[in-house]
């Protein structure tokens, strides 16, 4: 080229770009800034004005993933002066660029313009809303500049601004390069050039994360399509790349992957089956093969999130494979894979440093799917039809029902019993009438035992009649759980007036109940109850205190509805089978000395061959005794401080909550573990433990797989309207639910689904954490996941750390958004693996004891809790041997000495509903509970009087083991709770309503 044309050219070049009109969204045009988000929003441009003019150009190519810019605000800032410009027009504001005229005020310089400022009204879960467009140009500027005419402006007669960067608060909230979009004439170009294919796919590092599902970010039109993806990996690690798939054409209909093995020199190779993508393939939450089909539709772009697990002894050298991506209804095409293996060995597969993403093979883990057992369980045995498990018997009939359920656990709760009591009045009947009112009669086959583990016993029957037969499928777990999977197949077209299940029950046994909108407490004489989808609602439990069981009715369309706030965004199914378009419901009345449950599904008719499967199972309680010396023993501090500190108030185990300096973001402990290890050692050698907090019920926007799993639909994060905070709204636009929000962090969550992989991923964590972290357990906030996982998380804490805790809080969802559910009932099936409740927020603590006892204490299921709204009932709670929790609502330090000083932990809890218990008061409103040692007992009294009550005790010196006239009888000083002094027996005294006393004998 001639010399003098290639300086032409040059110049030529300097002058657009000097001018903006070759501006290309480069690296170099990305940058953060600082200045108020909550007032300004996240993003501004920065542009710079050389001339001193009374107006000039700004020409804004953003490239906008948000749909309607033209809606939201552009504030100008004068740098110099920190003041709003008021003249402005809004000329032209489009998704793919703005051009805006402004007055520069203070002359040449630096302004700043933000384009998406929103305003915030509220704190933990904010309403984000941005704010609407506000141009009043002073009419004199207008004139002036000739501006009054929009359709007469000439930009190009204006001085034009200087583009010098987009910016954002942090890289955080930056959208370069994955959320800059294509303009419409370079996608255009990209599809009109590419007919040949029937879809376009664009390979992707995980450095990347594919961001948009509707828009082609300008990255892609930058590198061009390519038919190869090339990158580096290291030994053991699980590598993961992308491929997105644009569907430029036509829909693209179950698309699916095939690997090549990755061959590399002298026969070396990776094999195919170590290439996965976990969009198309998985194991789910209950252990069995997930098979996803992914559509794409037309226009849309689809992630496809592959990895590629790599052998700890392979070869360092270049290895050379392939992936063939085909779809349903269009031509294969194939990306080649070129992957050059590193030196190094990572021993922890990758997995301390998040950012590589090496954890979405958790996705797919099988840890602890086994049928093991775990502490204080034991194996289950066999004797014939005779099932049984801890404290517990469950007797099958020939049509594999049961015929009678036992319980061997004292009334105490802190000790089996050589007597056991029935539960069951009679067997259970599953009873099929037609619309004769004649009922089917069943002729029965033997029961056949199918599996026989330690952990589980299983079973199978077929019952059969000339109408219909039944096919059951049961199984014994070693907690308890009974599940009974019955389906009904009609041999012969007929009309049934209904088909039910009858339970009678011991009317002794049932003297407490919960669930299907009754709260807690004595059971009713008549129940009847109705399916509804608007209430969280498909369980009861009926019992004693030391026998009882929960029955919940299920079908194959069973999902785990969300909880907690957000039950109304994806309620129960209702199940065909039960509910028969609401013909079906619940009921029980006494009759005798039994009381009849009965669900009922109603009349219907079935033709031949027809199937429907009437699913329940059983929760038998307790599932085991309450362990006093440990519950007493156990202190806990729920906060994140200074261990010295919370050692010198006299406890033992801290909360570590989220938001705080070693656990910042909500449920993904994974961003400071070295900060968290160096805490939990120095805890360790205080002996003190720490657990932390870490559920899945949501997910902070912190996570680093995030856009991974957004792009797996909603299997693991939850459909929605979308809102909440800035940042979500910005960069993942809608199709999710807002979750919590830590105005301090920023941390804004989205909600997970009911049961998901993400279950899977959950539970290698735990073990993760465990073993490099050194956590002592979980505090769990609501669970938001199945009996199955709950299971599979007591597996790994105590497989690593034999003395592992897990505390399950939970506020009231007795209410219209939870669904009018109970929290105990919700969570029964948890709690055979929870070491201490803590149901706080809106339990009613003035209510009656029986409602304390069902939903508050947790002593029917065998397990002890603590107190939290407003503190609790310091006196009542003694009752239940429940304290509040230090330092939230209260300060149990002063009766954790008086404990010390008696010995609490080595006494024998005998609560005020034990026929035996020595101590009773005259006053039925007020209850007594001993804690019995060898020369010692300490009394703890708590009135439910409604005024004043005048109270003396009766004590039964023989049952108590003490003699009257060796003991000295007082009553400690305890501050806050009571004043001491010494008391004589023969004496009355009075205790107010809603208080107590605690009296020493010794």
């Amino acid at each position: 080229m001639h010399k003098s044309i290639l300086t032409f050219l040059i110049i030529i070049s300097l002058v657009a770009i000097a001018a903006g009109s070759n501006y290309r969204p480069d690296k170099q045009y990305y940058g953060t800034g600082n200045w108020p988000s909550d007032s300004l929003g996240n993003h501004r441009i920065v542009i710079q004005v050389e001339n001193n003019s009374d107006a000039v150009w700004a020409h804004l190519p953003w490239r906008r993933r948000d749909t309607a810019p033209d809606s939201i605000r552009t504030i100008i800032i004068d740098q110099k002066t920190e003041t709003i410009i008021e003249n402005k027009i809004r000329y032209t504001i489009n998704r793919e660029y703005g051009d805006i005229i402004f007055e520069p005020v203070s002359g040449s310089g630096k302004y700043y313009i933000y384009y998406m400022p929103y305003d915030v009204e509220g704190t933990y879960y904010p309403t984000v809303t941005y704010q609407s467009p506000s141009c009043n140009p002073e009419p004199e500027w207008l004139n002036e500049n000739q501006l009054s005419d929009n359709s007469k402006i000439d930009l190009n007669r204006l001085p034009k601004a200087e583009l010098i960067q987009f910016q954002s608060i942090n890289e955080f909230n930056s959208f370069f390069p994955m959320e800059v979009i294509a303009t419409d004439k370079e996608v255009r170009s990209l599809i009109d050039n590419n007919q040949d294919k029937d879809f376009l796919i664009f390979p992707e590092k995980r450095e990347f994360p594919i961001r948009m599902t509707e828009e082609i970010p300008y990255r892609w039109i930058k590198k061009g399509l390519t038919s190869e993806i090339s990158f580096q990996a290291d030994k053991y690690e699980y590598y993961v790349f992308q491929l997105g798939i644009f569907a430029a054409y036509q829909n693209v209909e179950n698309i699916s992957l095939e690997f090549s093995d990755l061959v590399g020199q002298n026969g070396n190779k990776i094999e195919a089956s170590q290439l996965t993508c976990i969009n198309t393939r998985g194991t789910n939450w209950t252990g069995e093969e997930l098979d996803k089909k992914v559509n794409v539709k037309k226009g849309k772009i689809q992630a496809l999130w592959c990895g590629i697990d790599i052998p700890q002894k392979v070869k360092s050298q270049k290895y050379k494979g392939s992936v063939i991506i085909k779809a349903d209804n269009c031509d294969a095409q194939k990306i080649k894979i070129n992957l050059e293996i590193s030196n190094k060995v990572l021993p922890d597969r990758g997995d301390d440093q998040p950012e590589r993403l090496t954890r979405l093979r958790w996705l797919n883990s099988m840890l602890a799917f086994d049928d093991s057992l775990v502490p204080p369980y034991s194996p289950l045995k066999r004797e014939e039809n005779r099932l049984s498990c801890l404290g517990r018997k469950l007797i099958i009939g020939e049509n594999g029902l049961p015929d009678q359920i036992k319980s061997y656990f004292a009334e105490e709760m802190t000790h089996l019993s050589d007597e056991s009591q029935n539960i069951l009045q009679a067997p259970f009947n599953f009873r099929v009438i037609n619309s004769d009112n004649q009922e089917l009669q069943w002729r029965n086959s033997r029961i056949k035992y199918t599996k026989e583990k330690d952990g589980v016993i299983a079973w199978n029957s077929r019952t059969e009649s000339d109408e219909a037969l039944i096919d059951l499928n049961g199984k014994l777990e070693f907690d308890g759980f009974a599940d009974f999977k019955l389906s009904l197949i009609a041999r012969k077209s007929c009309k049934l007036k209904d088909i039910r299940l009858e339970i009678p029950m011991k009317k002794s046994v049932a003297k407490y109940m919960m669930g299907m909108g009754e709260i807690g407490g004595y059971r009713p004489e008549k129940f009847n109850w109705k399916w509804d989808k608007s209430k969280n609602q498909d369980a009861i439990w009926l019992g004693d205190v030391n026998a009882g069981m929960q029955v919940s009715f299920r079908d194959t369309n069973y999902a785990r509805p969300l909880n907690t706030n957000f039950y109304q965004l994806n309620p129960l199914n209702m199940p065909p089978s039960w509910y028969n378009q609401n013909r079906g419901g619940f009921e029980f009345s006494e009759k005798g000395d039994k009381l009849i449950l009965k669900a009922y599904s109603g009349k219907r008719k079935l033709e031949k061959g027809d199937k429907l499967n009437f699913y329940f199972s059983l929760l038998i309680t307790p599932f085991r005794t309450i362990n006093t010396k440990k519950h007493f023993s156990n202190r806990y501090y729920h906060r994140y401080e200074a261990l010295d500190t919370i050692k010198s108030r006299g406890a033992n185990i801290v909360n570590v909550h989220h938001a705080t300096k070693i656990n910042p973001f909500i449920n993904y402990p994974f961003l400071r573990p070295d900060m968290m290890k160096k805490y939990i050692d120095k805890a360790h050698s205080m002996d003190m433990k720490v657990k932390i907090y870490y559920t899945v019920r949501e997910l902070t926007n912190r996570a680093p797989e995030l856009y991974a799993l957004r792009s797996l639909g909603s299997e693991i994060l939850s459909d929605g309207d979308g809102g909440g905070w800035s940042w979500l709204q910005e960069h993942l636009e809608s199709d999710y639910i807002a979750g919590w929000f830590v105005p301090r962090l920023k941390d804004a969550a989205v909600i997970n689904s009911g049961v998901s992989r993400w279950h899977n991923y959950y539970v290698e964590g735990l073990d993760w954490l465990v073993k490099n972290v050194g956590i002592d357990g979980l505090y769990i906030d609501d669970v938001a996941f199945d009996r199955t996982t709950m299971k599979r998380v007591r597996k790994v804490l105590v497989r690593e750390n034999p003395s592992a805790l897990i505390d399950l809080h939970s506020a009231n969802q007795f209410n219209p958004r939870d669904g009018y559910a109970n929290s105990a009932n919700l969570y029964l099936e948890h709690l055979p693996y929870i070491d201490r409740l803590w149901f706080g927020e809106y339990f009613d603590y003035t209510s009656d004891p029986d409602y304390w006892m069902i939903e508050v204490s947790g002593i029917p299921f065998g397990i002890m809790g603590e107190m939290l709204q407003d503190g609790g009932n310091p006196y009542r709670g003694m009752v239940f041997g429940m304290t509040s929790r230090m330092p939230w609502a209260g300060d149990p330090s002063a009766l954790w000495q008086v404990w010390d000083e008696f010995g609490l932990t080595e006494s024998d809890m005998i609560g005020y509903w034990v026929d035996h218990n020595p101590v009773q008061t005259n006053h039925e409103k007020v209850l007594a509970t001993v804690y019995k040692r060898e020369k010692s007992a300490l009394i703890a009294l708590a009135s439910w009087a409604e005024k004043e009550a005048k109270v003396n005790l009766k004590i039964d010196w023989n049952k108590i083991g003490l003699k009257p006239d060796e003991i000295e009888i007082k009553m400690p000083r305890i501050e806050n709770f009571q004043a001491g002094g010494k008391i004589k027996l023969s004496d009355s005294f009075t205790i107010k309503p809603e208080k107590g006393r605690i009296i020493l004998l010794k």
